[in-house]
């Protein structure tokens, strides 16, 4: 078997990757055990090394942006964008370890629609942590596209990050019957809250990321350590 090729975003951290979509599929794809190189791109870069490899931009807000991850199958031809289509195009791939378990993946769907939105009003405060990893290029293209995010409501965006997104999925959690979001069975939905949480210990600084870890008895870290586990990734 080829290895598959995840395209992930180049930043100055040490092992390069930070970005929670990229890490999504990284998540899946070592879970499954399928063997795949990275090939990392300078945030500047996506949409040029995107077309020029033939792929698909994503629609967001009626406009049409190139983003990462997008992952190359060299066994099929494929080419996905997405971190959600990339890890249902490898459970149908490769059905083995599925990550969506039967007859979940609309409830799955579902629940990361109601995660990203939890998430998104924390995003000023994660973007400005992730603005400064990047390269010197990548840095000023990220800002400039993103001004918005950035600002006087950095204080909020961590009271929203703490109270709405990480308070509603300590809800989540309470009323599970195991130690996953599906009970006994690891899948997709542990994946998304790893990845958040991977994206945050990456991108925050020392004291920052304690604080994080530190929430609803440290159950936040403990999730990622065990995700990353349970997924080969330690």
């Amino acid at each position: 078997m080829l290895p598959l090729v995840l395209y992930d975003i180049l930043t100055k951290l040490p092992g390069n990757s930070c970005s929670p979509n990229p890490a999504k599929s990284r998540f899946v794809l070592s879970y499954k055990n399928l063997p795949f190189d990275t090939v990392f791109v300078e945030y500047c870069d996506i949409a040029p090394k995107m077309k020029e490899i033939g792929a698909s931009p994503n629609k967001r807000d009626g406009s049409t942006v190139y983003t990462l991850p997008v992952l190359s199958d060299p066994n099929t031809g494929a080419l996905i964008t997405d971190s959600w289509a990339i890890a249902v195009y490898l459970d149908e791939t490769y059905p083995e370890k599925p990550v969506f378990p039967k007859g979940s993946r609309g409830l799955i769907r579902s629940f990361d629609s109601a995660v990203g939105a939890l998430l998104g009003p924390s995003f000023g405060f994660a973007l400005l942590r992730s603005s400064q990893i990047l390269n010197e290029r990548g840095q000023k293209f990220f800002i400039n596209s993103r001004e918005a995010f950035f600002g006087e409501k950095r204080d909020a965006h961590w009271e929203a990050l703490e109270q709405k997104y990480y308070g509603s999925a300590k809800l989540w959690y309470e009323e599970i019957e195991g130690e996953w979001v599906m009970g006994d069975t690891f899948s997709y939905a542990d994946i998304i809250f790893a990845a958040h949480s991977f994206w945050l210990k990456k991108v925050c600084r020392d004291d920052e990321w304690k604080r994080i870890a530190s929430l609803h008895d440290g159950r936040w870290k403990r999730l990622l350590a065990e995700a990353e586990k349970e997924c080969n990734l330690v």
